[in-house]
């Protein structure tokens, strides 16, 4: 197929790769025919066989066969918002319009009523796979109608590993299965985060690497964000260099709105988004406030940089 695509960061330039000239290993040979869409292109883009990119949305809508399909892999919000509109003036009856990005569901929804009122069809896929999706493939959840799904198959199954995209229903059903995908991946990597550091700050000198290279051989809590975390302990079993700021991009949030309205009670979900939001307060006013209360009733203060003194040793001791 040729198909037009819009957003060619990290992961949309490495979708437009593996659709192009297939996977770095060649196990997926690609075939399709990409025109990407970027003001500022890409250069490892650059020469690419299959791939041709334009500066202009016109030139890329009129560069592909009717019926025209686009894929819009841009940041959820105004954006995508922005993107659909322009495409959707420039497209004709028949055309189809993809976002694969993290739209919220209501929004996806919303857009698939109005380009279908002017002919257009419309699918949301909640894709994961990130940046090493080129090489293993992108997991895909797809929301829209049966015939829409049926055109796009070719699309779908290049860049999905076997059995690695579904129709999971009628147009949102895909960003909202996406949604709670993340809502749990949030809650997952808590859970690992908390339980390293109690390795971490044992008595036993623990090899983190080590420790995570066991649990991926037979362990129940063995998972590809384990070994993920196996090669992050291998460059540095400390994590020093990384700042302890952990960004969301909504779909924790929407997910724990979607619960609220569903009554359904999701602690662990809501937990690691409000971690989340811990790390990103250096100031952390909750902590002066409990911290300025116990010395109100019961004397206790520990100065600001006694407090950046203790810190914790490898070993479990405190270092004053």
């Amino acid at each position: 197929m040729k198909i037009g695509f819009v957003g060619l960061g990290k992961m949309g330039g490495n979708m437009a790769l593996r659709l192009s000239i297939g996977s770095p290993d060649k196990t997926v040979t690609g075939g399709h025919q990409v025109v990407g869409f970027a003001k500022d292109p890409n250069p490892d883009l650059n020469g690419v066989p299959g791939v041709e990119v334009v500066t202009d949305l016109k030139e890329m809508v009129d560069k592909l066969p009717a019926p025209r399909v686009v894929w819009v892999m841009v940041p959820a919000g105004k954006v995508t918002e922005t993107v659909i509109t322009d495409v959707a003036t420039l497209m004709k009856p028949g055309d189809i319009i993809i976002d694969g990005g993290n739209s919220y569901y209501k929004d996806s929804i919303r857009r698939a009523h109005g380009l279908e009122s002017r002919g257009h069809g419309f699918l949301d896929v909640g894709t994961s796979g990130g940046v090493w999706g080129r090489q293993e493939g992108y997991c895909m959840m797809v929301g829209g109608k049966q015939e829409t799904v049926d055109a796009c198959k070719p699309i779908l199954d290049t860049l999905a590993p076997k059995d690695g995209w579904a129709r999971m229903g009628e147009a949102g059903a895909g960003h909202f299965v996406k949604m709670v995908h993340n809502g749990i991946e949030y809650g997952m990597m808590q859970a690992y985060a908390e339980g390293f550091e109690v390795l971490y700050k044992a008595e036993y000198k623990l090899d983190l690497e080590g420790i995570a290279k066991v649990w991926n051989h037979g362990s129940v809590v063995r998972s590809w964000l384990l070994e993920l975390a196996e090669r992050a302990l291998a460059k540095e079993g400390d994590l020093k260099s990384i700042a302890p700021y952990v960004a969301d991009s909504g779909e924790g949030r929407w997910t724990l709105q979607a619960a609220m309205d569903e009554n359904v009670p999701v602690p662990v979900l809501a937990a690691s988004l409000f971690a989340r939001f811990a790390s990103r307060d250096p100031y952390n006013f909750t902590a002066r406030f409990n911290a300025a209360l116990r010395n109100q009733f019961g004397g206790h203060v520990i100065k600001k940089v006694e407090a950046e003194a203790r810190t914790i040793d490898h070993d479990g001791t405190v270092a004053r």
